[in-house]
C-alpha cells in the first residue's frame, strides 16, 4: 500500500478533548474520528486494526468449539419482557419505535435473542452442548461517555452464549471460555489477569473479569503478583479435557485478584507484603455463567435422556474488540506513540523512501516492496514528498513494528536500515539481507502464543 494513495489523516497536536494516552493517540494516528458523544468513524488504519483483533478472538473462539452467527442490532422490545429486564435495564437501554408503533431496543446485549433462537430449534439433550457467538455492535446510552472508545456508547462486542444440559456441564463450557480468553489476550500482547467480578445486569453466581494492568485503568484491582509469571495454556490445549481445563482454571484462580467492587480487605493484608500488587485495571473481558436466568422465564428447554423436558443452563462470554484496541495501546505505547504487537498491526513493515523520484532509491523501494509482499509481508510504503523528519514521526506516531528506511545515501553504499518500533533497535544491512530479516523477524512475532 502506498501511502500517497491512502487515507490517513495523521495530527500534529495531540486533540483537547482526549483525557487518556489511547484517546489521544487513536486519534493523532488516524484511526477514528469522533461523529457524537461516545460514538466513533473507524477510519481506514484503525479499521485494519480492529480486523486483526477481531481475528484472534475469532481463531480462538473457533478452536474451543464455539461456532459464530450473526445476529441483528435492533430487538423486539417483546423479547426483553419476556426475561424480565426491559423495564429493570434501566436509561443505558435505547429504545425507539418503528413507523408501525412496535416498540423496539438498540440492543446492549443478547441474551434473549439467542435463548430465542436456540429455543426454537434446539429440542433434544444430542443438540448438546452448544456455544454460539457473533461480533456486533452494541449501544449502551452511558450518562457520561468518554476515554474515547473505551467507554463509549457505540461499541463493537464479541459475545458467545453457551447452552447446557446440567449445572456441571455448564462449568466445563465455562472453562472452556477462560482458557480461550487467557490465550485470546496472550495474542494480543496482553497480559490479562481474571478477577471474580460483579455480575451486574446480566446476573448470575460465578463471573471473572479479565484485566490488564495499567497506568490509566478506570479502577483499582488487586491481585497477587504471581500472575504476572503465570504462562499462557499452549495452542494445543485440549477443550474436551474436563478435569484438565479444570485444573488450569483453578490454577489461574489458586491466589487472591479481585476488582474492587469484590475486594476483601481482611484476606488481602493476610499476604505477604511483597506479593501484593495494587494497580489500576482496564476490563477487556467479562464471562457469566447464570444458570437458568433467561431459559426459565423464556421456556428453553430440551427433552432429556429419560424423555423428560429439561431447562438448559447457560453462560454469556463477551470481549469487546473496540475496547481492546484502546486497552493494547494503553499498555504498548511510548512518548512518540502507539508501538503495536505484530499480529495487531495495521501494517508489519513502513518501508520509508527518503527520497520519492530518485531513480536509484525508487527501484531499492519497489524491489524491497515486492519481496516482501510475496512473502507476505503487510507493507505501507511512505512514498509522500515530505521532509524525513516527518515521515519518522508520522511512522512512530502509527506504531508499525519495523520501519525499514531506504535514502540515496545508503542506495550508493549497497545498505538500508532497519528500525524496530518496540525498542528504537537499529540494523545497517545490505537490501537482500535487510528483506531476510524482516521477513525471519515478522514470522517468528506472527506465531500464537
Amino acid at each position: 500500500m502506498r501511502l500517497s494513495r491512502y487515507f490517513l489523516p495523521v495530527l500534529k497536536e495531540t486533540p483537547k478533548e482526549a483525557e487518556i494516552i489511547s484517546h489521544q493517540l487513536m486519534l493523532r494516528a488516524g484511526l477514528i474520528r469522533q461523529e457524537s458523544a461516545g460514538i466513533y468513524a473507524w477510519l481506514p488504519l484503525g479499521l485494519r486494526i480492529l480486523n486483526k483483533v477481531n481475528a484472534v478472538i475469532r481463531e480462538e473462539q473457533n478452536r474451543s468449539g464455539a461456532v459464530e452467527l450473526l445476529m441483528p442490532t435492533i430487538q423486539s422490545a417483546d423479547l426483553w419482557r419476556e426475561s424480565g429486564r426491559y423495564d429493570a435495564y434501566g436509561k443505558e437501554m435505547l429504545r425507539i419505535q418503528d413507523r408501525h408503533e412496535r416498540e423496539m431496543l438498540f440492543g446492549p446485549t443478547n441474551e434473549e435473542m439467542i435463548t430465542a433462537i436456540f429455543r426454537t430449534y434446539a429440542k433434544s439433550y444430542r443438540d448438546l452442548p452448544l456455544n454460539l457467538y457473533h461480533i456486533q455492535w452494541k449501544f449502551r446510552d452511558e450518562v457520561r461517555p468518554r476515554f474515547g472508545v473505551m467507554r463509549s456508547r457505540e461499541f463493537l462486542m464479541k459475545d458467545a452464549y453457551s447452552f447446557d444440559l446440567t449445572k456441571e456441564a455448564a462449568r466445563h463450557a465455562y472453562n472452556k471460555m477462560f482458557v480461550a480468553y487467557l490465550r485470546t489476550f496472550a495474542r494480543l500482547g496482553l497480559k490479562a489477569i481474571p478477577m471474580r467480578a460483579d455480575t451486574g445486569p446480566i446476573g448470575g453466581d460465578l463471573s471473572h473479569e479479565f484485566i490488564i494492568l495499567a497506568e490509566t485503568g478506570e479502577s483499582e484491582v488487586f491481585c497477587h503478583k504471581d500472575y504476572l509469571a503465570f504462562a499462557t495454556p499452549p495452542a494445543d490445549v485440549d477443550f474436551d479435557d474436563v478435569n484438565g481445563l479444570q485444573s488450569t482454571v483453578d490454577r489461574w484462580t489458586s491466589l487472591y485478584a479481585a476488582t474492587s467492587e469484590m475486594h476483601d480487605a481482611t484476606a488481602w493484608e493476610g499476604l505477604a507484603a511483597d506479593t501484593r500488587v495494587s494497580a489500576r485495571g482496564i476490563e477487556v473481558g467479562h464471562i457469566f455463567y447464570f444458570g437458568t436466568k433467561y431459559s426459565e422465564p423464556m421456556k428453553a428447554a430440551v427433552q432429556g435422556p429419560d424423555g423428560k423436558p429439561v431447562t438448559v443452563h447457560m453462560g454469556s462470554y463477551g470481549i469487546g474488540p473496540s475496547r481492546v484496541v484502546a486497552a493494547i495501546i494503553e499498555a504498548s505505547h511510548d512518548k512518540d506513540g502507539i508501538v503495536w504487537p505484530v499480529p495487531v498491526a495495521p501494517f508489519e513493515v513502513a518501508l520509508v523512501n527518503l527520497k520519492p523520484g530518485d531513480a536509484d532509491t525508487d527501484k531499492v523501494v519497489a524491489d524491497l516492496e515486492r519481496r516482501l509482499e510475496a512473502a507476505g509481508i503487510e507493507v505501507l510504503v511512505d512514498d509522500r514528498d515530505e521532509r524525513p523528519g516527518a515521515k519518522f514521526a508520522t511512522m512512530d506516531v502509527i506504531g508499525i513494528p519495523y520501519q525499514l528506511i531506504v535514502g540515496p545515501k545508503g542506495v550508493k553504499a549497497g545498505e538500508v536500515e532497519i528500525k524496530a518500533r518496540r525498542d528504537g533497535a537499529r540494523r545497517t544491512l545490505p537490501p537482500d539481507a535487510a528483506a531476510a530479516a524482516l521477513i525471519d523477524d515478522v514470522m517468528r512475532e506472527r506465531v500464537p502464543a
